[in-house]
């Protein structure tokens, strides 16, 4: 995966289909953070947590439009949050999850080294099982048989 993120690095407009054809096998980190629920208070009125939840992370765009976060690496994840937890999923998991969270898009390693963004029909294709394939010139989609 870092060899095709990097050849992306060098040529974006070249190499978004390569990029994502390789990311589409690959396990990705889906970070999650504890989000508090209720809070109990004491005989000393000191706050405590009742409940917590975990939580997958949205980034809004400044478009306004949501995207989850994956990465590549725990090294990528820790460059952008030490205390998030990594939960391997295939990258199709995550863009399954990403669709269910109305986001718009999939963003990879958005602390880099090199960020990948998976976005709009592509997100929706991979979240419904589709493969971008290589066929001599140009890619396609494809739906494997069960």
């Amino acid at each position: 995966m870092s060899d095709a993120l990097a050849a992306y690095d060098v040529a974006p407009d070249a190499m978004g289909n390569d990029t994502l054809s390789v990311l589409q096998g690959a396990r990705l980190l889906v970070p999650v953070l504890a989000v508090l629920g209720e809070v109990g208070y004491d005989d000393q009125g000191l706050a405590h947590d009742k409940t917590s939840d975990m939580s997958t992370v949205l980034m809004r765009g400044q478009d306004g439009r949501l995207a989850l976060l994956a990465f590549t690496s725990t090294e990528s994840l820790y460059l952008w949050n030490p205390q998030a937890r990594p939960v391997p999923v295939p990258a199709a998991k995550a863009a399954e999850a990403a669709v269910q969270d109305n986001a718009s898009a999939m963003v990879i390693d958005v602390a880099g080294p090199v960020t990948f963004v998976v976005e709009e029909a592509d997100l929706r294709r991979l979240a419904r099982g589709y493969m971008l394939v290589r066929l001599d010139d140009r890619f396609a989609w494809a739906k494997p048989q069960d």
